[in-house]
């Protein structure tokens, strides 16, 4: 072999091997959190300081893109067809549970199923709240469901989608209170269904404590009750339901996913810096500041909690029934 065609030759070898050592290093360029909520919801709040911090850890810059739409179903539909390299990952929360039992609802095929997404972390757990805003008279549970049953479809509830994480626990209340004849008005998001309430477009919603605190600490927004187990310690006034006579909890949590199919190492170094992030004085600061606590789990945990939480979601669909 000429000198010439030895170089040839092992510069082909080199090009050749470039992408498989590129393979190995990751992260070697941007990584994207898709977020499927919009701007104010909870979400949001958990999802922009965790990619911060999530950037050190990674040394590679962490992006936060939002695709709204559906109750979170538009992002979740993008992340689960999105290559599965470890560099879409998604942030979504309780609704995403339900998508699949939705479609058959409808008779039609299932656009996502939780088979579609490896679970990364569970990062909190936030009760929800049951809220009026500041022009209702109701100043307990009580008054608000005698006062709706008693006028059926005048009063509007605003969640942040058809089936999602703020409409599946009116399902839960209205199996033990029976029908409150409210009328519901879907938005796309969390952030949205504040906005209604607190422009008397609807006079009711179930929000995330985090969500809505710094409205109820103006006076905005009336909490009636939590759905926790236990009172909120930043709410430490407002009762449960369990305490107002209503077996019922509910909580929305936010959690970190990757599509099917990504590499068992990069699922482990995502899920490693992820950790160290949520950990991390920074962020449990962060949540403290927002009225939250770090509930983390684990992928695997994650997963085994998101079997039992999603049959219960799955049940919720169907209490609500065919809308819209």
């Amino acid at each position: 072999m000429d000198r010439r065609s030895f170089l040839i030759g092992a510069s082909a070898a080199a090009l050749a091997a470039k992408p498989v050592l590129a393979q190995d290093a990751f992260p070697s360029r941007p990584v994207t959190i898709v977020n499927a909520f919009p701007p104010g919801g909870v979400n949001d709040i958990v999802t922009r300081p965790l990619a911060t911090l999530l950037e050190p850890i990674l040394k590679q810059p962490v992006v936060v893109e939002t695709k709204a739409g559906a109750a979170g179903q538009v992002g979740a539909q993008f992340v689960a067809s999105a290559k599965p390299d470890g560099y879409t990952i998604l942030s979504h929360n309780t609704g995403i549970s339900g998508y699949a039992e939705v479609d058959k609802l409808f008779g039609r095929p299932a656009k996502t199923t939780r088979a579609d997404f490896i679970p990364l972390a569970r990062l909190v757990a936030d009760p929800m709240l049951l809220l009026v805003n500041d022009q209702q008279p109701w100043k307990t549970l009580k008054e608000f469901i005698d006062h709706a049953k008693a006028h059926k479809d005048t009063l509007v509830f605003s969640s942040g989608g058809l089936y999602g994480a703020s409409h599946l626990p009116l399902a839960y209340l209205e199996k033990v209170t029976g029908p409150l004849g409210l009328r519901h008005l879907p938005t796309n998001g969390g952030g949205p269904a504040i906005t209604a309430i607190l422009g008397n477009n609807a006079q009711v919603t179930t929000q995330s404590v985090s969500a809505t605190l710094p409205h109820v600490k103006s006076g905005k927004l009336r909490p009636l009750a939590t759905f926790g187990a236990t009172r909120s310690k930043v709410l430490p006034d407002v009762p449960t339901l369990k305490e107002l006579g209503h077996n019922v909890e509910y909580y929305l949590w936010v959690g970190m996913f990757a599509p099917k199919g990504t590499p068992v190492p990069i699922v482990t170094i995502l899920r490693a810096a992820i950790d160290k992030a949520a950990h991390s004085d920074q962020f449990t600061t962060t949540l403290t500041n927002a009225g939250q606590e770090l509930a983390y789990l684990d992928g695997p945990d994650f997963q085994k909690f998101w079997d039992i939480d999603g049959a219960k979601t799955d049940d919720a669909v169907k209490l609500i029934g065919r809308q819209g």
